[in-house]
């Protein structure tokens, strides 16, 4: 699988696996709540197409890669995938999906506010859709890929300007996935001590990015060679969908038109 940044984690990449099944969990999370047309916006690489399309009437998917785009049309002909830099979400009328999913996505977009209106708009009545996004209470640096990142109650507020229902929920896990989070942030905190004038808040993102792609490859190969028996053991099923949002690693939400 191609990956362009540190942003889209490879399930062909040993050193990437906690972060992959930590952005799998959120399709089989979703699952339950999928019904006839379904919407993925930023699909990326096609993740949770082969656990989502047999839960849908039809399944649209949006991503701005065309070479993703193109490389998932061969393998998914049964889905309808369109290159697209959202929002606004050109060509798809009101009230067109029963279901919208869309993972890790709005924090790199500009106008979230537009986003989450967007999503509210081709939804149809009585429809669903879930969201994810990392809870920024437990980011350990500044990812320069992202416009911004949120807390609980910040998102949820920003989706009840637009929904009639917020479930503000949240991804876990159990001790083998906080023992990597641990982990990595130790192993985090060891280089973010060196930036005593902290610059990475202070210097423009576009700057940062190379760097932090850098560094953070360069982190997870560690962590793989210093626990090899843990990077390659967490599975899907060690995140857990938890209520208590405020202290998950991601916020998953359920919003309802």
């Amino acid at each position: 699988m191609s990956v362009y940044t540190t942003e889209i984690a490879s399930d062909q990449i040993p050193s990437d696996n906690p972060i992959h099944q930590r952005l799998l969990k959120a399709y089989y999370a979703a699952a339950p709540y999928v019904k006839g047309k379904l919407l993925e916006v930023g699909c990326g690489e096609g993740r949770g197409v082969h656990l989502l399309a047999p839960k849908s009437e039809s399944y649209t998917a949006i991503d701005k890669i065309p070479e993703v785009v193109d490389k998932l049309k061969a393998e998914h002909p049964e889905v309808d995938f369109r290159q697209a830099v959202v929002p606004p979400f050109q060509d798809f009328a009101d009230e067109s999906f029963d279901t919208v999913v869309s993972f890790q996505v709005i924090e790199h977009i500009a106008d979230d506010a537009l986003f989450l209106k967007e999503i509210h708009r081709v939804l149809k009545k009585g429809g669903v859709a879930i969201i994810s996004t990392p809870n920024i209470k437990k980011t350990l640096s500044r990812n320069p890929w992202h416009e911004r990142e949120y807390t609980a109650d910040e998102l949820k507020a920003l989706a009840g300007r637009y929904f009639d229902q917020v479930e503000a929920n949240g991804i876990g896990g159990n001790d083998k996935v906080w023992e990597y989070y641990h982990r990595n942030k130790k192993s985090v905190e060891a280089v973010m001590k060196y930036d005593v004038l902290n610059l990475q808040y202070r210097l423009p993102a576009w700057l940062l990015r190379i760097p932090y792609d850098f560094m953070n490859r360069r982190n997870r190969n560690k962590l793989k060679t210093a626990s090899d028996d843990l990077v390659m053991s967490i599975r899907h099923e060690d995140y857990l969908e938890v209520k208590n949002a405020d202290e998950a690693l991601d916020l998953f939400y359920i919003l309802r038109k």
